[in-house]
């Protein structure tokens, strides 16, 4: 996974505003159901909103590395309770800035 910069990070933030969250992770946890339903919306958009409800930071933060471990994404950005993770898929639905 090449790394982005700064400018495609940018970039990713400005299109992020306008969406809302696709995956609302609750009382159950990062599960596989949870799992699967992250994987199938980064193939399907490519960047997405998840909402993490989590009793502490700690918590939360645990949550969101998780996530961007298993589904090998990039974390754009992490704000209250709210991810924000971008993986290209085969299709290239949104083409980065160089």
């Amino acid at each position: 996974m090449k790394p982005l910069s700064n400018t495609q990070i940018r970039f990713l933030k400005s299109k992020s505003h306008a969406l809302k969250a696709v995956v609302i992770i609750a009382g159950k946890g990062l599960n596989e159901n949870v799992q699967g339903a992250i994987e199938e919306a980064l193939n399907h958009h490519e960047l997405i909103k998840v909402k993490i409800k989590a009793d502490s930071r700690e918590d939360k933060a645990a949550i969101a590395d998780e996530i961007i471990k298993l589904t090998k994404a990039h974390k754009i950005q992490l704000i209250g309770h709210v991810l924000t993770i971008y993986r290209q898929s085969q299709e290239l639905k949104i083409v980065l800035p160089k």
